[in-house]
C-alpha cells in the first residue's frame, strides 16, 4: 500500500475508517463480498416470523451496521471495474463450458458426455487493412521484430488506408453473423449425414458455448466450443455418422458459404458493405485430461472463463460508455483505438438503429460476450441460485431455523437503494481484503494440487 503514503486524502479515510468502533463489522460486510470493489448500499430491514404463533423468530435492520448500510456485491463480470465479482463471474462461465465437455451429475449432465463430437472453433474477422503484428516469419512488414509488449501491436500501419468504418460495422453486425453461422452449421451437417434438416432435428442437435475477443487490432472474434448431441441433448447420445472430422468438415463449409454473411446497406457517402468471416479459422478437437493434448477440458474452459471477464479494454479503450469525444482527451488512448471511436461517432447518425455510439466504448460490439445454445449444459443462473441455496442455508443455521418447515416461516422485509461504491479509504482496504482472499484461494489450490499429484485426494 505505499502508493497512499503520498495521498494524505486517502491515507487520512484509510485511518479513520481502520479506527472506527464498528470497523470490524465493516470488514466482515467487506469480505462477504469478496472484496467487491463498487458495492450496492442497501438500507432497510427483514422480520422473520412463525406463522402460526406470529412470533419473532429473528429481526434484522441496516440501522446497527456501519454508515446504517449493508453492502452487497456489484455482480460486474468486467475485470477492469471489479476484479473480485469478475473471479466470480468466471469461476461460473468455467462450471458452465467444463460441464458441457466433462459432464457433471449434480447438474444432469452425465460424463458420457465426453465421447460426443466436439471441438474448439476460433472464428475471426476479416482484414480492414495491414497492422502491426508478430507473424511466424519474425518480422512485421513495417521490418521491426516487435516484442510481445510493444504497443505498436494491433495499430495500423497505414492509418489513411485503414477501413475503420468497417472495422466497427463489423464488430457491430458479428452477433448476426455468428447467427447465420450455427444456422447454416445446421444444414451442412444434415447434408453430410445425408438427411433433411427436419430429420436432423429427430436425429441430433447442435450445442455451443461461445466467447468473444477482441484482437489488439480492435476486431473482434470468437472462440467456441461445439458439440454434437442426441436429439434430446448431452444426455443422449449421438447418432454413429456424427463424428469429429464430419463437425470439422461442416464448420469450414459453413463459414465459408455465401449465406453465412451480413449485408449492411450504403448510406450517404457509405458504400454497401457484406462481411464474412475471416479466412484464419482454427478448429481444434477437445481431448480429455491427463492424454497430453493442450486442448483439454480444463485448458478451453479455463480460457473462455479468462475472456468472459474482458471486454476490448486490451485495445486501450474505456470500459464504460462515452458521452462525449472531447472526453477521450483526459484519456490516453492509442490512436488506432481512438480512430476506431470516431468511426462510431460519424457512423451513429448514418445507422441510427445500430447504435453505433451507444457502443462506442465496445468498438461498435453490442452483443453478449459470452453466450451458449439451450441444452449445451446448465445456466449462469441456476449456478448463482446454487450459491444464494447454500448462504440460505448456512444462515438458517446460524439463526437456528434450519429444523422449520419453510411453510411455517413468514419473512417479511422492506429494502432500499442507499447508493454505491466506497470512499477513497475504504477503497484501499476493500482492495487488501480482495488481494487476501485471493491468496488464500490460490493456497487452497495448489494444497489440493499437490494432494491430487501424491494420489491422497
Amino acid at each position: 500500500m505505499p502508493d497512499l503514503l503520498r495521498d494524505p486524502v486517502t491515507l487520512g479515510d484509510l485511518l479513520r475508517v481502520a479506527s472506527a468502533d464498528d470497523y470490524d463489522r465493516w470488514h466482515e460486510q467487506i469480505r462477504r463480498t469478496g472484496g467487491c470493489a463498487d458495492p450496492i448500499h442497501l438500507t432497510g430491514w427483514t422480520i422473520t416470523k412463525d406463522r402460526t404463533t406470529g412470533e419473532t423468530l429473528h429481526h434484522y435492520s441496516t440501522d446497527t451496521e456501519p454508515g446504517r448500510r449493508l453492502r452487497l456485491a456489484c455482480g460486474n463480470r468486467r475485470a477492469s471495474r471489479c476484479p473480485s465479482c469478475a473471479w466470480t463471474y468466471a469461476g461460473d462461465t468455467y462450471h458452465l463450458i467444463r460441464a458441457g465437455l466433462a459432464g457433471d451429475d449434480r447438474r444432469d449432465i452425465p460424463a458420457t458426455v465426453r465421447d460426443h463430437p466436439r471441438v474448439f472453433a476460433t472464428l475471426t474477422a476479416p482484414s480492414f487493412g495491414a497492422v502491426h503484428n508478430r507473424p511466424d516469419t519474425g518480422r512485421c512488414r513495417c521490418g521491426t521484430l516487435h516484442l510481445a509488449n510493444d504497443p505498436a501491436l494491433g495499430n495500423a500501419l497505414d492509418p489513411a488506408t485503414y477501413d475503420y468504418e468497417s472495422a466497427v460495422l463489423f464488430n457491430n453486425h458479428a452477433g448476426q453473423l455468428w447467427q447465420r453461422f450455427t444456422n447454416r452449421l445446421r444444414r451442412e451437417i444434415a447434408a453430410r449425414a445425408g438427411m433433411s434438416q427436419r430429420e436432423l432435428k429427430e436425429a441430433a442437435r447442435v450445442s455451443y458455448g461461445k466467447v468473444a475477443e477482441f484482437q489488439k487490432r480492435g476486431a473482434l472474434h470468437f472462440h467456441a466450443v461445439i458439440r454434437v448431441d442426441g436429439p434430446e441433448g448431452p444426455d443422449t447420445p449421438p447418432p454413429a455418422w456424427a463424428t469429429v472430422q464430419l463437425l470439422d468438415d461442416a464448420i469450414r463449409a459453413a463459414t465459408s458459404h455465401s449465406y453465412t454473411s451480413v449485408s449492411v446497406p450504403a448510406a450517404e457517402d457509405e458504400p454497401a458493405r457484406t462481411f464474412r468471416w475471416g479466412t484464419q479459422l482454427d478448429i481444434r478437437p477437445v481431448k480429455a485430461f491427463g492424454d497430453g493434448s493442450d486442448i483439454t477440458e480444463q485448458a478451453v474452459a479455463s480460457y473462455v472463463a479468462k475472456y468472459a471477464t474482458k471486454a476490448a479494454e486490451n485495445t486501450g479503450t474505456l470500459d464504460r460508455r462515452i458521452g462525449e469525444l472531447s472526453e477521450l482527451d483526459r484519456h490516453d488512448l492509442p490512436e488506432h483505438t481512438r480512430r476506431l471511436i470516431e468511426a462510431c461517432k460519424r457512423l451513429d447518425p448514418l445507422y441510427p438503429d445500430r447504435r453505433l455510439w451507444a457502443w462506442a466504448h465496445m468498438l461498435g460490439f453490442r452483443g453478449h460476450f459470452s453466450s451458449k445454445s439451450r441444452r449445451y449444459s446448465t445456466t449462469l443462473g441456476e449456478l448463482r441460485q446454487v450459491r444464494a441455496d447454500f448462504r440460505a442455508a448456512q444462515e438458517h443455521a446460524a439463526l437456528g431455523l434450519d429444523d422449520r418447515e419453510p411453510d411455517t416461516v413468514l419473512v417479511l422485509a422492506d429494502w432500499q437503494y442507499g447508493g454505491h461504491g466506497h470512499t477513497p479509504g475504504e477503497s484501499a482496504l476493500a482492495a487488501t481484503i480482495a488481494r487476501d482472499l485471493q491468496h488464500n484461494r490460490e493456497t487452497a489450490r495448489e494444497a489440493l494440487a499437490a494432494l491430487a499429484d501424491e494420489g491422497e485426494w
